[in-house]
C-alpha cells in the first residue's frame, strides 16, 4: 500500500514547527533535517526539509519559502479520552497561536487543529436527535470543548 505523508510548507520555521511538535505529542521524534546545498534555492546550509513523526505517524516540514500559508482548509484532529488531556493539548497548542470555535485553534505556526473529546461525537451521534441537538448548541458556545458542559445539555430534558 502507498504511503501517505502530510508535507506542511513553512517559510523558514519547519525545524522549529518540528521541535515544538514533537514536544506536544508522546511517541515522537525527529527523523531526519535535509539542508539545501549549493544548488540553492535558499542559502547553502539552511534546513530545506524535516522529517518526524507524532505520535508513531510521519510528516515532513518543508522550508519553501514565504509564498503559501496554512488556513482552516486543512487541520488535525487530535482526540483525547477526557478533560485534562483536553486541557493539556489544547494550552500547549494555542500558546502563541490563536483559540477558535468548538475546539479548533492555530497554533503558533497559523496550523489549524480540532482538539476533540472522544465523548463529542457519541453525544452528537446519539440517537435522540434532541439530546444530539443539546449538545450541538452547547458545543456551539464554546471555544475549547468542556466534557462536563456537554454532558449537563445531554441530561437536560
Amino acid at each position: 500500500m502507498q504511503k501517505i505523508t502530510p508535507c506542511l510548507w513553512f517559510d523558514t520555521e519547519g525545524e522549529d514547527a518540528a521541535n515544538f511538535y514533537t514536544l506536544v505529542f508522546p511517541n515522537s521524534r525527529i527523523v531526519n533535517v535535509a539542508r539545501y546545498g549549493s544548488a540553492g534555492p535558499r542559502p547553502e546550509g539552511t534546513v530545506m526539509t524535516v522529517s518526524f513523526e507524532l505520535n508513531g505517524r510521519e510528516f515532513l516540514a518543508l522550508n519553501g519559502g514565504p509564498e503559501f500559508k496554512f488556513d482552516e482548509a486543512i487541520s488535525f484532529q487530535v482526540f483525547c479520552e477526557g478533560q485534562e488531556e483536553v486541557d493539556a493539548y489544547w494550552s500547549k497548542l494555542s500558546e502563541g497561536g490563536e483559540e477558535g470555535p468548538c475546539g479548533w485553534l492555530k497554533d503558533k505556526y497559523g496550523l489549524s487543529w480540532q482538539i476533540i473529546p472522544t465523548r463529542l461525537p457519541e453525544l452528537l451521534g446519539d440517537p435522540d436527535s434532541e439530546k444530539a441537538q443539546r449538545v450541538t448548541a452547547a458545543m456551539l458556545k464554546m471555544k475549547k470543548i468542556e466534557i462536563e458542559e456537554l454532558e449537563r445539555a445531554a441530561a437536560r430534558a
